[in-house]
């Protein structure tokens, strides 16, 4: 399969959600980009290369034959069964066409293993249903030749004007606790790193598994004191939660498939780039 080039088109399923509409942003002016939103929205409505659509409504089947995109991107959300059966003929699609998808996942598929941070080959094991609907996706792609995917593991997303940011300064706002978890050690990223790494991913033609989170580590609570404190706040009201007496890693880190230096971001990064534009 040949690199995406700027003639060839690019869909985003979930374009309306907040890293659908990052990676708009970021991909409209080098490629042919549509999106699919499910909310009617006027102003969506009104740009041509979105399209209204309900994935448990209506099947993918007729939009893909209709817009035939070479690369499609899945940021979906919502009811877990609908989201299975969509991929699932996502893949029939990418089969038959040669074409390709990018399967945005989560650290949650490893929430299971928790003495250790976990690599892209790594065995997948999940205790929540959101992991284990991931999973049975991420099965799914990888029954394909490689060409025809990427896996995406995310840990927890941070950035400038982010949903977890905006939640977080109007808890502390309003003077009301913040749901934190001491045990938990995690990596991060922030929305603005996210779509430089996936647009270096496109450019190039890679393939398989990434996880494209921070290399370096920190205590869930820890990251949210520091990033209180650089948004100016030196009172907070934590509720602590213990689902376990030791540390717990719910990080995803790479190994196999590791980009330039660049495109990577610390942990000291997440915290200045969720304050600061």
């Amino acid at each position: 399969m040949s690199p995406i080039k700027g003639g060839q088109k690019i869909l985003i399923l979930g374009v309306s959600g907040f890293l659908g509409s990052e990676l708009y942003r970021e991909l409209y002016a080098f490629f042919d980009v549509y999106g699919t939103y499910r909310t009617p929205d006027k102003d969506l409505h009104n740009n041509n290369k979105f399209f209204e659509w309900d994935f448990e409504l209506d099947s993918i089947h007729f939009l893909l034959s209709e817009l035939q995109p070479d690369l499609i991107i899945s940021c979906l959300k919502g009811n877990f069964a609908g989201q299975v059966y969509t991929h699932f003929e996502i893949c029939e699609y990418l089969e038959k066409y040669n074409k390709k998808l990018m399967y945005i996942s989560s650290a949650n598929v490893f929430d299971a293993f928790t003495n250790y941070p976990s690599y892209e080959y790594d065995k997948t094991l999940s205790e929540s249903s959101y992991g284990r609907y991931k999973i049975k996706i991420e099965n799914r792609l990888m029954r394909l030749p490689n060409h025809l995917y990427n896996i995406i593991r995310l840990p927890m997303v941070y950035g400038y004007n982010s949903p977890k940011i905006k939640e977080l300064k109007l808890l502390l706002e309003l003077d009301e606790a913040v749901e934190v978890f001491p045990n938990v050690v995690i990596n991060a990223t922030t929305h603005q790193k996210f779509t430089q790494q996936m647009h270096y991913i496109i450019n190039q033609d890679l393939e398989g598994i990434y996880h494209l989170g921070s290399r370096d580590l920190i205590h869930h609570k820890d990251l949210i004191k520091d990033i209180g404190k650089a948004l100016g706040y030196d009172h907070f009201l934590f509720k602590n939660v213990y689902s376990s007496n030791r540390d717990r890693y719910i990080a995803v880190l790479p190994k196999t498939h590791v980009l330039p230096e660049h495109l990577y971001i610390s942990i000291e990064d997440i915290i200045y780039n969720s304050v600061k534009l």
